[in-house]
């Protein structure tokens, strides 16, 4: 066949897998309906940090005269702050772009339909160009996810917006109310707390970031609250109308009483739904349901030749799980070739898993949270017999001199073999201190095997030893 692989998607799954498979010498083509990098390049993981940064900043000089430093004052210029966002955004898509041709990546922008199990048609972006056909041998599906559809009247008036339209607000608006308290929720929130809205986060369920150990969210609702940020638990929207003044959201509470909220924005953060329409699944005979495409452990699909990986199989959406399942597909397939040095030998790359069962995941807010391994719940509900350690940030000399005191390491281990379960942090750059505790489970490493650690001080990371310390075996 004239190619190796077809991929439809381009987003972190899909050009990791791309690259890996052009560095093992396959022939790729990379199809891509919008723009190369994804939701998560344009339109999530990056704008919102950017964003994040913005904030930071905003929340540093609201305590400058805690450091001595007196301000006459501070505004925020949300022109600006578009700009740099889309210029971190434009350097990264074009660096993309630059590595897809240093490896010979063929790259088509349109939409990909399967035909069959070697062949897809795409229909370019530009209506004056002809739809054509291509083959390979095999055929990754990275298409995604998409925000999920609520049925709820009024969610297609002026004002309310998804994940993706808020990120081109050009003015911080007075009022925001957000439905949904999970990541994408929280984080937005956050920064347009900072930015200086009146933000009101209303959430289904009792609590918010449901998939977070639950003790950390509990610490962590009187810090919002320090903060001026509004949090409606067990709250179900029914309504959203136009009022004079901008948006009214009609919902019920809990005990079934009826609530109001007066918002000029309204974003709609519950959650995204795997992107899998349009793709001729169930032509190609491809199996899916509303939860994704099956997969195996492998990430092959039903149809042989066929494989999927990503927000679009469903599971944790997150880009590193897409852009690590886009590498292991990649050295399933090609690794085994012959190597470039001449000789005849195959060599199956020994870094190619199965599954991957250590993932790290991290919501940006003020503090930070990011966790990885079991929450405590999880335990009891396996029957795992464990003990928790904490250390707080309080008592860490570097978290104070930053000024963020606030905040926790919970650490949990097996009690009859001392093995890392689980490690969840609230507080400074806990989004960077979760990699060693990622590493120990990953590593399936002791309590013990940690102690005897020396970590550098004055670091935040002490307070992870000094947690891990705090057990007894």
């Amino acid at each position: 066949m004239e190619h190796d692989l077809i991929i439809i998607g381009g987003g972190p799954g899909g050009y990791t897998a791309a690259l890996r498979a052009a560095q093992l010498g396959a022939k790729v083509i990379l199809v891509e309906q919008h723009a190369l990098g994804g939701t998560c390049l344009h339109w999530g993981c990056i704008p919102t940090k950017a964003f994040y940064k913005n904030a930071e900043i905003i929340n540093t000089l609201k305590k400058a005269q805690e450091f001595g430093v007196d301000l006459l004052g501070f505004s925020l210029d949300m022109q600006k702050v578009q700009a740099r966002k889309q210029e971190i955004v434009e350097r990264l898509h074009s660096g993309l772009n630059q590595l897809m041709k240093i490896h010979g990546i063929q790259v088509l922008k349109g939409k990909a339909r399967l035909l069959n199990p070697t062949t897809v048609e795409i229909t370019p972006s530009s209506p004056d160009d002809i739809p054509e056909k291509i083959t390979a041998r095999y055929i990754l599906l990275a298409t995604g996810s998409r925000t999920a559809d609520l049925p709820i009247p009024g969610t297609d008036l002026p004002g309310v917006l998804t994940s993706k339209e808020v990120l081109d607000l050009t003015t911080v608006p007075g009022r925001m109310v957000i439905i949904g308290g999970g990541v994408i929720g929280m984080e937005l929130a956050a920064v347009f707390q900072s930015f200086g809205s009146e933000v009101t986060v209303l959430e289904l369920l009792p609590r918010i970031l449901p998939m977070m150990d639950e003790e950390l969210v509990r610490r962590f609702n009187p810090l919002l609250k320090k903060k001026g940020l509004k949090i409606e638990t067990g709250v179900r929207v029914k309504e959203i109308r136009q009022s004079a003044d901008g948006l009214l959201i009609f919902a019920q509470g809990k005990n079934e009483a009826a609530l109001e909220f007066n918002a000029d924005i309204v974003l709609l953060a519950t959650g995204r739904v795997p992107q899998t329409e349009g793709l001729g699944l169930a032509e190609a005979g491809v199996r899916y349901n509303r939860q994704g495409i099956e997969v195996d452990e492998d990430f092959a699909t039903s149809v042989p030749g066929i494989y999927a990986i990503g927000d679009v199989i469903g599971g944790q959406m997150l880009a590193h799980v897409a852009s690590h399942q886009g590498r292991i597909v990649a050295e399933k397939l090609f690794a085994s070739r012959e190597t470039k040095t001449g000789t005849n030998q195959t060599t199956q790359n020994p870094s190619v898993k199965k599954s991957t069962p250590v993932v790290p995941s991290c919501v940006f807010t003020f503090p930070e949270i990011a966790a990885v391994g079991l929450t405590e719940e999880e335990a009891k509900s396996q029957n795992i017999p464990y003990q928790v350690s904490k250390a707080m940030f309080g008592a860490n000399g570097k978290a104070l001199t930053l000024g963020e005191g606030e905040g926790l390491i919970k650490v949990l281990a097996n009690k009859e073999t001392g093995e890392i379960l689980g490690v969840h942090i609230l507080g400074p750059h806990a989004s960077d201190l979760i990699h060693e505790a990622a590493l120990s489970l990953h590593q399936g490493l002791k309590a013990t095997d940690i102690q005897d650690m020396i970590h550098a001080h004055p670091t935040l990371a002490e307070t992870f030893h000094e947690a891990i310390l705090n057990f007894k075996f």
